[in-house]
């Protein structure tokens, strides 16, 4: 029961940790000023904003941006994700269940399935919704009239999701990117005045610098660092209860986890840094292959450690020698793509 009770209030001080008002928003600027636009034009035309698509690395503030655009809007934000529609009627319900001007907020969008997606396009451009009673040559079709209200969708795998989809977010597809350091020292300073926690600048540096560019990853880290200092009596976050946190949670130099680093040394151990195919990758490392491509690799590639090939995924020199092995005096054996 601790854990559950632990996990709750995890999710309760994310929440509290969530910026409440545009200045709040750190990063994305260009996104930001683009929103801005399309969020007062749409107020002044006394209009509901037009669809929007967000996606990108998951932890890099797609749901926040969503609160942000309903609260601006002086709309209800109903809040939903792609596993959770497992049904047509599912997706019915929810549309029907809106007001004038309300913001609906998929997460995971990429997930729905099909039929559910394709009950979605007419929803989304002529405000209809169609829906099929009955099945065989009995089968009749009614068309309800839904209100004028605006789709934000999120994903983090945008190849998944269709053209006739992706059309049709009128408002704008935009895509986040990782955040700087000073980016995420300023995210960091911010959530600890929250906490109540108070943190040195050189421990806020710190947590910044191994926080996989992620606001999401800062702000935990942040938060399992105020746990140590409070059961160990300290009454600042500084660098040496920073690094002390880290090592506890296995978090190395760069930023690393242990399931990183036991991806890599598999890669390198076990074939040799490779190249080697995604699945095979997968297979010899007991993970799902779109767990490797969405939650390991991108990390890995933006700091350099491995490369994809037209042949496979290869370790780089710096991946050899953060592990602590000597890199192979070929190199990489693949051609980049």
């Amino acid at each position: 029961m601790q854990t559950v009770k632990k996990e709750h209030e995890d999710i309760g001080l994310s929440e509290t940790l969530r910026p409440t008002r545009w200045d709040e928003y750190v990063g994305q600027e260009a996104i930001k000023k683009n929103l801005k636009i399309l969020m007062q034009a749409s107020l002044e035309r006394g209009e509901a904003l037009e669809h929007v698509l967000l996606h990108g690395p998951a932890g890099l503030g797609k749901t926040s941006l969503a609160h942000l655009i309903a609260r601006e809007m002086s709309s209800q934000i109903k809040i939903t994700s792609g596993p959770a529609i497992e049904r047509v009627g599912d997706l019915a319900s929810i549309l029907t269940n809106l007001s004038a001007n309300d913001i609906l907020f998929i997460d995971e969008i990429h997930r729905l399935n099909k039929a559910i997606e394709e009950i979605l396009y007419p929803a989304m451009e002529s405000r209809t919704l169609d829906i099929i009673i009955g099945k065989g040559p009995g089968a009749r079709s009614i068309q309800l009239e839904l209100p004028p209200f605006t789709l934000i969708a999120a994903t983090t795998r945008m190849a998944l999701l269709s053209n006739p989809l992706r059309s049709r977010f009128s408002g704008g597809t935009f895509r986040l990117d990782y955040y700087t350091a000073d980016e995420l020292m300023k995210i960091i300073s911010r959530s600890a005045k929250i906490l109540n926690a108070k943190i040195s600048a050189e421990a806020a540096g710190l947590i910044a610098s191994r926080s996989r560019f992620t606001p999401r990853i800062a702000n935990r880290l942040l938060k399992r660092s105020r746990d140590y200092a409070q059961v160990h009596k300290i009454p600042e976050i500084n660098s040496e209860v920073v690094l002390k946190t880290l090592d506890l949670l296995g978090v190395d130099s760069e930023g690393l986890e242990e399931s990183d680093r036991r991806l890599l040394k598999i890669l390198v151990e076990k074939f040799g840094g490779g190249p080697v195919g995604l699945n095979t990758l997968a297979a010899a490392s007991s993970e799902d292959s779109g767990t490797v491509e969405e939650v390991y690799e991108p990390f890995l590639l933006r700091l350099g450690f491995i490369e994809r090939t037209p042949k496979g995924r290869v370790a780089t020199s710096r991946a050899f020698e953060h592990l602590g092995f000597n890199p192979p005096a070929g190199g990489p054996q693949g051609k980049l793509i």
